[in-house]
């Protein structure tokens, strides 16, 4: 009934709430897949330097390959609220282009 009624507001707002839980599980999930990956991490790293918003679309085109999608503000969320020291510097030194 409501996949046929053509409300795209509605629809999207109740769609972005439903998945916020299992979106915010997401980041946590990719981050620690990221995490166990030494070479992606460096190569992510490197890239935030150069280019920190292509590394976050990165990021987002990796969950979307792993089954795990994010959107650009639940990696930012994600990473600004570890308590990880590696982690807030790669925050820091990409804050520009997040």
């Amino acid at each position: 009934m409501s996949s046929s009624s053509p409300q795209p507001a509605a629809s999207e707002a109740a769609a972005s709430n439903n998945a916020a839980p299992n979106a915010n599980s997401n980041a946590a999930s990719l981050y620690a897949r990221i995490s166990a990956d030494a070479s992606l991490t460096q190569t992510l790293f490197r890239q935030a330097l150069q280019d920190p918003g292509g590394a976050l679309d990165r990021i987002v085109s990796l969950g979307e390959e792993l089954g795990m999608p994010v959107s650009r503000e639940q990696v930012k969320a994600h990473v600004a609220s570890l308590d990880d020291g590696a982690s807030k510097q790669w925050l820091l030194k990409a804050r520009g282009g997040l």
